[in-house]
């Protein structure tokens, strides 16, 4: 089951996906009333958006299950929360999560390429954890492409509860380097963010999962493919050094032959390997 819920995130109401594991369900008005009661209004709304062939028959509340949070990558219609990636995590056992980010999929506010619109992710993870099926022990979470600068954020300040893994797949790791790299980005980072590199050099940074390492205290994993166009392999490199030298528990899986986006088989390879490493880490 897949639905598509409206939360509050600062003086906002925004919009996510959760998607149950196979067999496992839950009402809408349940839901909903989780929601609201939670957020403390009653003006917040539950769409259910797909459903498997075999009707679920599971409660969710008779379970315990652990979260998985996706970042999604890009800004606005670019790079929005992806239907088959949700199908395909929920496969492996986790309520997955994905924040729209403010401004986006008729949500409030407006997205800041992880500024404010960390506190998205941040409220949903704080909502999640206090459901009684929910394993608020192991709540990972996954940044793609410009999501590891939400994730990398999240990672350090969610406390109640901690998370548990950090994944940065095909990730930005260094946010000044992509407005040098990514010319075609620089109108876009300028404006949501408020000026260049040179004008603001502290805000990219304080965006930059390099420059937040230090304060990561969970397992890393960082997926990268070599031939990566779009997020330069340079920015996994950097973040793998940052890890050696602050002596940080990390993985790595490289995909040799391959870019930011991968064949369908080889992209479900990948998502079962990276859910066999936060089982084991």
């Amino acid at each position: 089951m897949i639905y598509q819920i409206s939360y509050l995130s600062n003086d906002y109401q925004v919009k996510g996906y959760l998607a149950l594991p196979y067999g496992v369900t839950v009402s809408t008005e349940q839901l909903k009333g989780w929601l609201n009661s939670f957020y403390q209004t009653s003006t917040l709304e539950v769409l259910p958006i797909a459903c498997p062939l075999l009707p679920p028959t599971i409660p969710v509340v008779d379970g315990q299950y652990p979260v998985f949070v996706y970042c999604r990558g890009g800004i606005g219609r670019v790079g929005s929360v992806r239907m088959d990636w949700l199908e395909r995590f929920a496969q492996h056992g986790h309520i997955v999560f994905a924040p729209c980010y403010r401004g986006a999929e008729g949500g409030e506010g407006r997205d800041e390429f992880g500024g404010a619109d960390v506190e998205d992710v941040l409220s949903g993870i704080r909502w999640l954890s206090q459901l009684s099926f929910v394993d608020e022990q192991r709540i990972a979470i996954m940044g793609f492409s410009r999501g590891s600068v939400n994730a990398a954020q999240a990672a350090v300040r969610s406390t109640e509860p901690p998370l548990s893994q950090l994944i940065l797949w095909g990730g930005v790791s260094d946010l000044a380097r992509t407005y040098e790299e990514r010319i075609d980005l620089r109108r876009m980072l300028k404006r949501v963010i408020g000026g260049s590199t040179g004008k603001y050099p502290e805000r990219y940074e304080a965006r930059s999962p390099v420059a937040l390492a230090e304060q990561i205290h969970c397992p890393v994993l960082i997926i990268h493919g070599r031939q990566d166009m779009q997020v330069d392999y340079s920015h996994a490199e950097n973040m793998i050094q940052r890890l050696q030298e602050l002596d940080k528990e990390y993985d790595v899986q490289i995909y040799e032959e391959y870019g930011h986006h991968m064949p369908e088989d080889v992209h479900k390879q990948a998502i079962a390997a990276m859910f066999d490493w936060i089982r084991a880490n």
